[in-house]
């Protein structure tokens, strides 16, 4: 008997559905941000009602491949978009670090909807590849230094051909949606009114898992440039190692290597010029001694000194000259005898 009070008290399907699709509604059209306290609880709230949903479907055993698409009733086609929803929150999950995790998450449930979509001919659409695919084609792409202009011009006109589809699908969703809602809809209109949205819902999922396949290339070559970073970082904490020079032997290397005895610290023309210059060339003469030659260097660097401070006299006397002038015109002096 208490058994059978607690399954009345648990919430039935539809009522899971409904109510996790109206928190959908909400998160997609709230006007605060996915990462604020709100918006997660309604995420969290979903996922929790669809996976719910989801036990009761397999439970039911509601969908099966034995069976055509005009073999489900109608009233329960719109339970095929339970992992697309599934997929839709789990998009709004705000997790910096488990963002990579919550990406394929997400892009496993939009790919099973997508498959039930493709078994029961829902419409036509190109399955995108799985997840073992993927990394074996992102591995060959990584080799190839252009893509494809065939494929690119491919995916341009099935972007175009899904938008003109949801176009026509939204407007036509539009005007069965009160009918169906009030419940004056016929079988027929019930019938194409949730078609529609599984259509819809096609291109939202493929649309979603073309996004998540490029933020997860994104996420991946972030981190192999993080790992690469840190593998460098902790090569540059090692001590330096010394600088060394390979040489065949000692005497090359004091002659060409890092081991000769000492730098030139002036050309052979200034050595010539300035023993010239104290007249201790061979043929001017040998200084007698050290003291001789530091005396002669000694006495030429006062005499350049006397010619600096006499050449700054000169100009000083010049500019106070010019200064005067300045000051005291031409004929300006002794006026007394001048009538």
């Amino acid at each position: 008997m208490a058994a059978a009070e607690d399954e009345l008290l648990l919430p039935r399907l539809p009522e899971l559905f409904e109510t996790s699709k109206q928190l959908l509604d909400e998160v997609e059209i709230a006007a605060e941000p996915t990462g604020s306290r709100i918006i997660q609880d309604k995420v969290f709230k979903g996922l929790d009602l669809l996976k719910k949903a989801a036990e009761m479907l397999s439970q039911l055993d509601l969908f099966s491949q034995n069976e055509d698409l005009e073999e489900i009733a109608s009233t329960d086609l719109k339970y095929l978009m339970v992992p697309a929803f599934q997929g839709a929150f789990a998009m709004k999950q705000v997790s910096p670090s488990k963002r990579l995790d919550h990406l394929w998450w997400a892009r496993e449930h939009f790919l099973n909807y997508l498959t039930q979509c493709q078994y029961y001919h829902v419409a036509k659409f190109e399955l995108p590849q799985t997840k073992t695919n993927l990394a074996e084609n992102n591995t060959a792409d990584s080799s190839m230094a252009y893509p494809s202009i065939v494929a690119m011009a491919s995916q341009r006109q099935a972007k175009k051909e899904r938008y003109k589809q949801k176009k026509e699908v939204e407007h036509r969703l539009s005007a069965l949606k009160s009918a169906v809602e009030s419940g004056q809809a016929d079988d027929e209109h019930v019938r194409e009114y949730y078609l529609l949205h599984l259509r819809r819902w096609i291109g939202i999922s493929l649309e979603e898992i073309e996004s998540i396949d490029k933020e997860i290339k994104i996420l991946r070559e972030k981190d192999s440039t993080n790992e690469a970073s840190t593998s460098q970082s902790s090569h540059q904490d090692r001590p330096p190692m010394k600088p060394f020079v390979l040489t065949q032997n000692v005497a090359q290397a004091k002659v060409f290597g890092a081991g000769y005895p000492s730098l030139a610290s002036m050309t052979v023309n200034d050595w010539y010029e300035q023993h010239r210059k104290f007249g201790a060339l061979p043929d001017q003469g040998i200084a007698t001694t050290m003291s001789e030659f530091k005396r002669a260097a000694q006495q030429q660097e006062d005499q350049e000194h006397e010619e600096e401070e006499e050449d700054e006299q000169a100009v000083r006397r010049a500019r106070e000259w010019d200064d005067w002038k300045d000051t005291h015109p031409r004929g300006c002096g002794n006026r007394q005898n001048m009538g």
